[in-house]
């Protein structure tokens, strides 16, 4: 049995709430560690951002979260891993860990004619960060990018909805799976769908996209596994503080905390909520002014 008794937060960063599915695994797996998120909604989407922005970004939210005595950093958002991770690693007093190594090892474990898809921000897309770590792992298997503008902007969209998102859920069922969602979603994935390609895993690339799971399954077909990143990555976490003796002692009632840039908490609250699995509780906003700080 690993010692522990490091009972300070986990960071976790994102462009928005999307990585707030990773949060909720880690919550779910570790309960009894404190997680301090950080959601950078005022200046979401990043993905159609500039790499030295992100980088700038990163950093501010790891500095920021530094000052704030977490003991290690998961950047829960796709295309900030894939701008940010190295220098994360290089600058910030903490540890640091992304998404995408662990989202290339999920896709590695299920392919099994070694074509994988991978759905993903342009950004994240144009850094090559995927391929780059799937074939660190395996270089035999072929990668195909699909760059999904629009997503992260429908899934913000409909979680502005605010309160009313868990009611018209219980009412209407997947309130992402509309006619709308799946004629978007089935024009993305064309060009990796094409006969002959022979994709049969995708990577959920982006952790807002698993709110969008049913409408790409249905593009996607019977025989096309989709892979996230948000569970592989858990297991990578927990590995670490094991490894390091970091663990939360076991008789501790975690304490998690919220922070935002968004200038609508209310609507921050609800959403959340809806994808944490519980209530946010503690909610702060952050200043843009406060941020460029660090």
């Amino acid at each position: 049995m690993a010692a522990q008794g490091d009972n300070r937060p986990i960071g976790v960063f994102d462009s928005g709430i999307g990585g707030l599915t990773v949060a909720r695994s880690i919550a779910t797996s570790l309960p009894h560690e404190s997680i301090y998120y950080v959601g950078d909604t005022k200046r979401c989407p990043y993905g159609v951002r500039s790499e030295s922005e992100v980088r700038s970004f990163v950093l501010q939210a790891g500095r920021w979260l530094a000052a704030h005595d977490i003991k290690i950093m998961i950047i829960a958002c796709n295309t900030a891993t894939a701008a940010g991770l190295k220098i994360a690693q290089q600058m910030l007093p903490v540890p640091v860990i992304g998404v995408i190594a662990p989202g290339a090892r999920a896709a590695i474990n299920s392919t099994r004619t070694r074509k994988v898809g991978v759905l993903a921000t342009p950004l994240t897309v144009r850094t090559g960060a995927y391929t780059r770590a799937i074939r660190d792992l395996d270089a035999g298997v072929s990668v195909y990018g699909c760059p999904a503008p629009s997503f992260v902007e429908i899934v913000e969209n409909e979680l502005a909805t605010g309160a009313h998102l868990q009611e018209r859920w219980l009412q209407d069922g997947d309130v992402f799976d509309t006619p709308e969602n799946r004629e978007e979603v089935a024009r993305t994935l064309g060009p990796i769908l094409e006969p002959g390609i022979g994709i049969d895993t995708v990577v959920l690339g982006c952790t807002h996209f698993p709110l969008l799971v049913n409408p790409i399954r249905h593009a996607l077909g019977e025989g096309v596994r989709v892979v996230s990143s948000a569970e592989e990555t858990t297991r990578e976490l927990t590995d670490i503080l094991v490894r390091r003796e970091q663990l939360a002692e076991d008789d501790v009632v975690p304490e998690h905390r919220f922070a935002t840039t968004s200038d609508n908490i209310a609507e921050f609250a609800a959403a959340g909520s809806f994808i944490f699995g519980q209530p946010l509780k503690s909610i702060e906003h952050i200043s843009l002014d406060e941020l460029d700080r660090y």
